[in-house]
């Protein structure tokens, strides 16, 4: 790695005029200043491109790239595309990263020899987040083999794109797949294939801003997006990667748990096929899962309460289920 490597910062921006100026001003006052800063304004109709351009003309290190809208995915492999750094991290543009985001990372990443290094993140609402710093607790390494099933387990590691500092190369080769939500955990996988050594700290670094537009806690169809990637991973490690298939598994019954009780609560609309599907998919995963003592303890409660039934399942737990963001 070069003494002071070029991180490319990655920012998709679709209507963010209410949260941009506060997003990019967060990534301008890096404490590490080796940066190429890369908003892709995608086909906004409000002044989000306006707002990019002008914090273009004040920092050189910033250019704006305007597409037409293709969503989230799209922006982001357009800024893949022309990105030229050795590291990349990507900001949503609504969230904030700490001062010290990138030299904090970098500094990680060096240390421990790895291809990403993670850090923790805040949600908050409102203007700004308060970042609490432990500088004391040890770094947990992972190899290969530790991150993918610390991710698909959902114990330790997450696999959101932001928080996090990857080496550019890992994307040598993959994009994110369009038109669909969950995209990041489509490709985690490919990515991590690539990977030898993930470092993670508790530092909290990225402010994960709520706002009603991105609460995980309202339905919609959409979401039920993370069942097909789910299964199709499913299949994938089947075929090629069978020593993965419990943690994806368990990855797959969390979705099935999730939009379940979500879409049950969506009283305005019928979600019947949806609930349906997912009731199937719990029935044929939960004995697997019950006895695989990597699965985590909140599946295995859901997996218990199954056996009282569905509507047992829906009303009762469902009636107070709010999923992690």
């Amino acid at each position: 790695m070069n003494p002071e490597p070029l991180i490319s910062v990655l920012v998709p921006a679709y209507n963010a005029e209410a949260f941009l100026e506060q997003c990019l001003e967060s990534i301008v006052a890096q404490t590490y200043r080796h940066l190429e800063i890369i908003v892709v304004d995608d086909g906004s109709t409000d002044s989000s491109g306006a707002i990019s351009d002008r914090w273009a003309e004040c920092d050189d290190r910033i250019r704006v790239i305007h597409q037409p809208n293709g969503g989230h995915s799209a922006a982001r492999n357009t800024a893949l595309d022309a990105m030229t750094g050795e590291l990349v991290m990507m900001v949503d543009s609504d969230d904030v990263i700490h001062p010290e985001f990138a030299a904090t990372l970098l500094d990680a990443m060096r240390r421990h020899d790895a291809d990403i290094a993670v850090g923790s993140y805040i949600a908050f609402f409102g203007d700004k987040p308060n970042y609490p710093r432990n500088h004391n607790t040890a770094p947990r390494l992972y190899n290969q083999q530790q991150a993918i099933q610390a991710i698909f387990y959902q114990q330790g590691l997450t696999h959101s794109p932001w928080g996090r500092l990857f080496k550019a190369s890992l994307f040598d080769g993959i994009r994110f797949p369009l038109g669909i939500i969950y995209e990041d955990l489509a490709i985690i996988y490919q990515l991590l294939k690539k990977c030898q050594r993930v470092v993670a700290i508790d530092d909290v670094l990225y402010g994960y801003r709520q706002h009603e537009s991105n609460s995980m806690r309202v339905f919609s169809p959409r979401r039920s997006a993370v069942i097909d990637v789910c299964e199709n991973l499913e299949r994938q490690m089947q075929q090629e990667a069978p020593q993965y298939s419990g943690a994806v598994r368990s990855r797959l019954l969390s979705a099935y748990f999730n939009i379940l009780l979500l879409s049950h609560q969506d009283k305005e609309n019928d979600h019947q096929r949806l609930e349906e599907r997912c009731w199937q998919g719990i029935k044929r995963l939960r004995y697997d899962c019950l006895f695989n003592p990597n699965v985590r303890r909140k599946n295995k409660l859901g997996i218990l309460a199954s056996f009282l039934g569905r509507r047992f399942l829906c009303d009762v737990v469902g009636r107070n289920y709010e999923p992690a963001p």
